[in-house]
């Protein structure tokens, strides 16, 4: 292997192109993420995909969803937080609660506790904690096909 050869990123494969091979599939996670993002803010929104994508390990999603947060006017500060948002003191109270909600979500096996729940309700009414519950499994399945397809980041 030459040096020119080892400083090049590595280009890992695309397994399948999901999207052309189950249309349906596709086009019902689109819908039920259609359906999950109603009556939510697009930068809390932006944070939950983000933060469920990082504990995934989603590449794709990780470059899809910190380009839209930057388009719904999410700073770099906050994008480069996110990974230690319990740590920083740059989230609200109820973007604390839907994080502290994402990852119970998304490391479903370790549970969802009274105490992560409760928090939660009390910053979102009902529908709206509905349809945040509803985006959480929504990103946890983008990153499911994603990674097990190893979609290209760079490419949407």
């Amino acid at each position: 292997m030459t040096a020119q050869e080892i400083d090049q990123p590595v280009r890992i494969p695309q397994r399948m192109n999901f999207t052309s091979v189950a249309p349906k599939v596709f086009k019902a996670v689109l819908a039920l993420d259609a359906a999950a993002r109603e009556g939510l803010d697009p930068v809390l929104l932006e944070l939950v995909q983000i933060r469920a994508s990082q504990i995934n390990g989603c590449a794709y999603c990780l470059d899809y969803h910190t380009g839209d947060a930057r388009k719904a006017g999410e700073t770099e500060d906050r994008i480069h937080q996110l990974g230690a948002w319990e740590e920083s003191s740059l989230y609200t109270a109820k973007e604390r609660a839907a994080l502290a909600l994402t990852e119970a979500v998304t490391r479903l096996p370790e549970g969802v506790s009274d105490a992560v729940y409760d928090e939660a309700a009390r910053h979102f009414e009902e529908a709206e904690l509905a349809h945040l519950i509803a985006l959480i499994f929504t990103v946890n399945t983008w990153n499911r096909m994603n990674v097990t397809t190893r979609k290209t980041p760079g490419t949407h």
